[in-house]
């Protein structure tokens, strides 16, 4: 274990400006948001912050009455913060690695868990997978971020991508260590029961999400939600 000297820990742990962008990571785990107006930013995320900012809880129908009823059928959601005014926000996510994608007029569709933070140039809205919604802990929502700007999107580790092609067939990934995928895409839920009686969570079956057709979908090498047994 190396020893340092006090002032060596404080340089070296220091925020750095090394960015003009409102979005900066001070770290691999650490998003400094610089405010001046508006950002959107996950419910409870907030470490540190400096200057005249003040948080908000995101109106109940401030995303309109049909986002409030897929809230309410799944009893999850994703619980934003409004972030105003001008001055520092530091955010983080139970250590969770974070990735800063800019959107320059794309969509992506993320698992609710894992959106961080956007601007406000990008529009949001909630969308359920409804068979996995049954059998996971709280249900699977997504939320479909489109628009221009910059998303701060967290994962568990390293992710990575994987190409879906109409020629390569169909990519499956477990629902729980899905992070994103492309807006092109309509993953439909399937069940494997012949897996689910190997993975043992007493669901009976493994229910995984099909890709088909042309795009890429992110998994992490960690599984977020526990399946239950429906009743």
């Amino acid at each position: 274990m190396t020893v340092k000297s006090l002032q060596e820990f404080l340089s070296t742990t220091q925020e750095k400006d090394v960015s003009a962008e409102a979005f900066e990571l001070e770290s691999p785990r650490m998003l400094e948001v610089r405010v001046d107006g508006l950002v959107w930013a996950k419910a409870g995320s907030m470490v540190a912050r400096k200057g005249g900012v003040k948080f908000t809880r995101q109106g109940i129908l401030e995303q309109g009455l049909g986002t409030l009823l897929k809230k309410m059928v799944s009893g999850e959601g994703l619980q934003l913060m409004k972030v105003e005014g001008q001055g520092r926000v530091y955010l983080a996510d139970a250590g969770k690695k974070v990735t800063l994608l800019r959107l320059a007029g794309e969509s992506i569709f993320v698992n609710g868990n894992d959106v961080l933070a956007f601007e406000t140039g990008i529009e949001s809205k909630i969308t359920m997978m409804k068979k996995v919604a049954g059998m996971l802990s709280g249900g699977l929502f997504n939320i479909r971020l489109s628009g221009h700007g910059i998303v701060a999107v967290t994962s568990h580790y390293e992710p990575m991508t994987l190409r879906v092609t109409a020629q390569g067939g169909p990519v499956f990934t477990d629902p729980n260590a899905t992070v994103a995928w492309s807006g092109s895409l309509s993953p439909e839920v399937v069940a494997d029961v012949s897996l689910g009686t190997l993975v043992g969570r007493g669901s009976g079956e493994s229910l995984q999400m099909k890709f088909a057709g042309e795009g890429w979908v992110v998994v992490q090498p960690y599984e977020e939600v526990s399946f239950q047994s429906k009743g």
